[in-house]
């Protein structure tokens, strides 16, 4: 007898039983989901990773007792973790980019569409990481008051960017201001493949797990100016 292919095993993380039945009513209805588990809160959601086997987690920011930051550094860290995407509201964004530093692999806001709450688990699940623009707009609002002001330079930072191309950062740049495989293709007139191979040189370079870290670095290491969200000049 053949074995099927096993689905994308999904625990859904919220502490509003609502929250979570409509997300799994979502989830269901795709073929290849399987929803195994539900947590009300982080330490219940910690819990569940270690005691089953899941693909990916979607995580609620704000819970009562250990919240969704604390419990996605929990959760990431067992050994193999579930990938995590973290669900916000334009309110809660900063918890929800301190859980991307703590090992989160996207953030979607809560009130995302079906399809692209489907796709997004299925991108972080393939190893790739998912960023909402309207999040992502928001994020360089947030690095921007952080980055270090003209002539401050940092040189661990520097000598971590030293080791990649000139191609490589302007590739690097575009993909923290949000723009996906397809849409770097068109700007810089080559195929998907090919940005495909340069996000991959970048993350073995960068020592990045994914690229919502590769983001968080992009800011960090002040390549991104401190104009209006969603600008670079």
């Amino acid at each position: 007898m053949t074995d099927q292919p096993r689905g994308i095993r999904i625990a859904i993380v919220d502490d509003q039983a609502l929250v979570r039945t409509g997300f799994r009513m979502v989830l269901e209805a795709e073929a290849d989901f399987e929803v195994v588990g539900e947590a009300g809160d982080g330490a219940a959601a910690i819990a569940l990773a270690r005691g089953t086997a899941v693909d990916v987690m979607l995580m609620d920011v704000r819970m009562p007792g250990v919240d969704g930051i604390a419990a996605t550094a929990a959760v990431t860290a067992t050994q193999p973790g579930p990938r995590v995407i973290v669900l916000t509201t334009f309110d809660l964004d900063e918890y929800a980019f301190a859980a991307i530093r703590a090992g989160a692999s996207g953030f979607l806001l809560k009130d995302v569409r079906p399809e692209e709450l489907v796709a997004a688990i299925r991108t972080v699940h393939s190893g790739d990481a998912t960023l909402a623009p309207r999040i992502t707009r928001r994020m360089i609002e947030l690095f921007a008051r952080e980055l270090p002001a003209a002539g401050e330079a940092t040189p661990p930072a520097l000598s971590v960017l030293d080791t990649v191309t000139p191609r490589e950062r302007e590739i690097l740049v575009a993909v923290a201001e949000g723009l996906t495989n397809r849409e770097l293709a068109r700007r810089f007139f080559v195929s998907e493949s090919t940005v495909k191979t340069h996000v991959g040189h970048l993350l073995t370079k960068l020592d990045a797990r994914d690229r919502v870290h590769l983001v968080i670095l992009a800011y960090e290491h002040g390549l991104m100016s401190a104009g209006p969200a969603g600008e670079r000049r």
